[in-house]
């Protein structure tokens, strides 16, 4: 995967532990629904992508932190997958 290529990512709610790791690396783009567990949202202030399997643009500064969020996560629930054609660069499915 190169420096620049543009990412998606979304949260399998069904695996979510609510532990909350994500939210640490990447706060502008995870955050904690009322249910306890862990969403993604389009803009930092923006409201929480809350259909399933709904994915949300991750800027190129915040991919990094991203991705670690998805290797780190303890219910192996994030999924990372380039913009260009949807393969996961990250989390349970990366090959």
């Amino acid at each position: 995967m190169s420096d620049d290529e543009e990412v998606r990512v979304w949260i399998d709610q069904k695996l979510c532990t609510g532990d909350g790791l994500c939210v640490q690396f990447a706060p502008d783009v995870f955050e904690f629904g009322g249910d306890g567990l862990a969403y993604v949202k389009q803009e930092p202030e923006g409201d929480l992508l809350t259909a399933d399997r709904a994915a949300a643009d991750v800027s190129n500064r915040l991919r990094l932190d991203v991705i670690d969020a998805a290797d780190e996560c303890p219910g192996n629930c994030i999924h990372v997958v380039r913009r260009t054609d949807g393969a996961e660069v990250a989390g349970p499915d990366a090959g």
